[in-house]
């Protein structure tokens, strides 16, 4: 045999492994019928939805000037994060694609300890000794 076929390539476990994780992400994508865009536009969609959430609990109000000064307030927002964001995310799309996929990582990671304590919460029986740790600061 040859040098090269007796040593494994030292980056076939990464490589396989990145492979694994890009195929599951699509995949997952795929199942919530969810085609990602560019960060830019997954910016301004997150935005979007912000956008209408706050609008919605201020027209809850029912107040015209305070609604009217919310919208004020958003177009402020956008002039003013648009001029920024956009070089950013045309000169560097990697980094804003990382940061994307980090707060995806983080926001799975959130939903899980969530869904874990909620199981935990609502199992019914639980145990009468509490995992509170008293601590004696005197």
């Amino acid at each position: 045999m040859s040098e090269a076929t007796d040593r494994p390539d030292a980056d076939a476990w990464a490589k396989a492994s990145a492979e694994d994780i890009a195929a599951e992400r699509a995949r997952r994508r795929a199942h919530a019928g969810q085609e990602p865009g560019s960060p830019a536009d997954e910016l301004r969609r997150l935005a979007a939805a912000v956008g209408d959430v706050v609008s919605e609990r201020l027209a809850a109000l029912n107040n015209p000037a305070v609604q009217l000064a919310a919208q004020g307030v958003a177009a402020q927002v956008r002039s003013v994060v648009e001029p920024i964001v956009e070089p950013i995310m045309e000169r560097n799309p990697d980094v804003v694609e990382h940061l994307r996929s980090a707060g995806a990582e983080l926001l799975a990671a959130y939903r899980s300890v969530v869904a874990g304590a909620e199981a935990r919460w609502t199992a019914g029986g639980g145990s009468a000794r509490s995992t509170a740790e008293h601590i004696d600061l005197d």
